[in-house]
């Protein structure tokens, strides 16, 4: 008997996410053409890799690499739960495959920390962007400990304030951190921990604090709430009731019933006012 889900998340750089219970299971040798970045939530997992056996569980973060086979079972009676990432091939330099077959376990709290929370945050509405901020330092802090050298480190300043301004013209669409990225030629890792330091907050929280900002002037405008969700950039209004009381401490339905109605602007200099 076993459980299992697996699908494909609107997460750059991921091809596959899997949950899974397994009972009696056991995988015969196979490989795939991605890295696997796999936790053990209960019980542990027993495989070869490269003719050496390892094991995986507890707060170990398995990382197995592409095209190297291997199998899995079950170490204890009762079978195991896991949850992986699959990341694309290029998420990780080729190079490290040798140094992940060698040492394919790490520990490492924070990173088992961050990595699980990109699992709880891909299965959350509206929080890709939380998930892509947090995987793209989680995969660096991956490359580290896989003994890739460190990537040059251009002015966190000028990263952070480019990024600040780029999400500026992307408050209510939104822009993956990849294209970010890309537009403006740094590495996605050093944007997220450069902005982080610069201004005290992830990328991703910035733009959630400027969506709640457009939300509550599109509020006092006597908008509907369901309305206001999608003009100020968020995935529904539960989304927005999430986030706006979170930071504000009140919910959008009773910001917008406590708040004072817009004072009609003055007469205009000998203009007769208006009779009832």
């Amino acid at each position: 008997m076993h459980r299992l889900e697996a699908w494909r998340p609107p997460l750059d750089g991921v091809v596959e996410v899997l949950h899974a219970h397994f009972d009696e299971h056991a995988y015969p040798m196979h490989a795939h053409d991605t890295w696997a970045v796999l936790l053990v939530d209960d019980g542990a997992v027993r495989y070869d890799l490269d003719r050496h056996q390892r094991g995986a569980y507890g707060d170990l973060i398995t990382v197995l690499p592409p095209h190297v086979p291997h199998n899995g079972t079950s170490a204890r009676p009762g079978g195991f739960r896991k949850r992986v990432l699959y990341l694309e091939h290029d998420r990780l330099p080729a190079h490290l495959i040798g140094a992940t077959v060698d040492t394919p376990a790490i520990t490492d709290r924070a990173l088992h920390h961050a990595i699980s929370r990109v699992h709880r945050l891909i299965r959350t509405p509206g929080e890709v962007s939380a998930a892509e901020d947090l995987l793209a330092v989680a995969v660096a802090r991956l490359r580290t400990h896989l003994g890739a050298p460190p990537e040059p480190r251009p002015d966190g300043r000028v990263a952070a304030h480019a990024l600040r301004d780029l999400l500026e013209e992307h408050i209510i669409d939104g822009l993956p951190l990849a294209t970010a990225a890309a537009i403006l030629h740094f590495d996605p890792a050093h944007l997220v921990r450069s902005f982080r330091r610069e201004f005290g907050m992830a990328p991703h929280q910035y733009l959630i604090s400027r969506r709640v900002d457009t939300a509550r002037r599109l509020i006092l405008t006597g908008q509907p709430l369901h309305a206001v969700a999608v003009d100020s950039g968020f995935h529904d209004q539960p989304h927005l009731n999430r986030h706006f009381k979170r930071i504000l401490g009140i919910s959008p339905g009773r910001y917008a019933t406590t708040s004072a109605p817009s004072i009609p602007a003055p007469a205009s200099p000998g203009e007769s006012p208006a009779h009832t």
